[in-house]
C-alpha cells in the first residue's frame, strides 16, 4: 500500500530562506522517493548585515518573521507532518541570532536550529550524492553560499574528507574575505586532491543551478571549465543592470553570481578539474533525506 508525507525544510542561509516541501512516496518491497512538490524562497541577504555589523538588523528581523509566519503557514495548508529549519553561517555569527530564534518562535511556533559549518557538510552529504555519481571515480563537492562554502572529497563513493570556511559570496560582495582565507581553501584543496588522478567537481547553490539551466544541457551532463571561464568572462563585462536584462537574473542573483563562479573556478584550478555536474541538491534536500532518516530510526 502505497503511504505518502510532506515534510518541510527551512534554509535560512546568508544570501536567502528557502523552504522545500517535499512529498515522501513509501511502498512496500519499494524504494522510497523524495518528490518536490513546492519551493519558496526570500531574498533576505541576512549575511549583509551581520558580515559587518555583527547582527541582523531591525529592518530584516521583520522580514525574518513575517517569512517564517508565511512559511508556516504554507507548510500548514500542505499538510506538512514533519519539518526542520536550520540556519547557518549568518546566524551563526549574529550577535542577536539566538534573540531572533526565540522571536520567530514566539510568533511563528517554528524551532530554528542554527549549525555549525560541520553539520552543515553533513547534512548536505546525506543527499544522494551517490545515485548521481559514479562509485568508482572522485569528486569534490562545492557547495557555495553566502557565508560559506563546503568542500567534500568523495572517492569511491565514500566521503575522504570535509570541510568548511568562511568563504561566501556575499562576503565576497562586501569585501570581508581576507587573501590568507582563499590561500587556506587553495591549500586544503591541494593538499587533499593530490593523491588522485581525475577529479570532477560537483558544485551546488543557487548559483550554478541557474548557469547550468541556462546552459541547455541535459540533467546528468557536466559543464567544462572553458564554459565556466567564459560564463565568467561574459559575467564580468556586463554592468549589474545589464546581468539582470540580458541574461534574465533576479536582482538578488546578478551580484553575488560573480563571486559563486570564482569560487567554482578556482576549486576546479586547484584540483585540476575539467568538468563540474550539477545536480539539483543542497542543504534542503539534506534536511528532508535527515528528517526521513530519523522517522526511520525512530520506528
Amino acid at each position: 500500500m502505497l503511504t505518502i508525507e510532506k515534510y518541510g525544510a527551512i534554509d535560512i542561509g546568508s544570501n536567502a530562506v528557502r523552504l522545500l516541501i517535499s512529498s515522501i512516496h513509501e511502498e512496500e518491497g519499494k524504494k522510497t522517493r523524495f518528490k518536490k512538490t513546492s519551493l519558496v524562497r526570500v531574498p533576505i541577504r541576512l549575511g549583509a548585515d551581520v558580515f559587518k555589523s555583527n547582527k541582523v538588523s531591525q529592518e530584516n528581523i521583520i522580514r525574518m518573521v513575517d517569512t517564517m509566519q508565511a512559511y508556516q503557514l504554507l507548510m500548514k495548508t500542505h499538510k506538512v507532518v514533519r519539518y526542520k529549519a536550520c540556519a547557518t553561517s549568518a546566524m551563526r555569527e549574529a550577535k542577536n541570532g539566538n534573540e531572533i530564534v526565540e522571536l520567530v518562535k514566539e510568533k511563528t511556533g517554528i524551532q530554528i536550529d542554527i549549525i555549525d559549518g560541520k553539520d552543515e557538510a553533513a547534512i548536505i552529504a546525506m543527499t544522494d550524492l551517490n545515485q548521481l555519481v559514479n562509485t568508482d571515480a572522485t569528486y569534490l563537492y562545492v557547495d557555495v553560499g553566502g557565508g560559506s562554502t563546503e568542500f567534500t572529497l568523495y572517492h569511491n563513493g565514500n566521503t575522504i574528507v570535509s570541510k568548511s570556511f568562511k568563504l561566501g559570496t556575499v562576503r565576497l560582495l562586501n569585501n570581508l574575505v581576507a587573501d590568507t582565507i582563499w590561500k587556506d581553501v587553495e591549500n586544503w584543496i591541494k593538499e587533499n586532491t593530490k593523491n588522485y588522478n581525475r577529479i570532477s567537481l560537483i558544485g551546488s547553490g543557487g548559483n550554478i543551478n541557474n548557469i547550468f539551466k541556462n546552459s541547455g544541457k541535459k540533467i546528468g551532463k557536466s559543464l567544462s571549465f572553458l564554459y565556466l571561464s567564459s560564463y565568467y568572462k561574459l559575467l564580468n563585462s556586463l554592468t549589474y543592470e545589464e546581468r539582470i536584462w540580458q541574461l534574465n537574473l533576479n536582482q538578488d542573483r546578478a551580484d553575488v553570481i560573480l563571486p559563486a563562479v570564482r569560487i567554482y573556478l578556482s576549486a576546479m584550478k586547484w584540483s585540476s578539474s575539467r568538468e563540474i555536474y550539477v545536480p539539483k541538491i543542497g542543504l534542503s534536500d539534506g534536511i528532508i533525506k535527515s528528517l526521513y532518516n530519523e522517522k526511520l530510526n525512530n520506528r
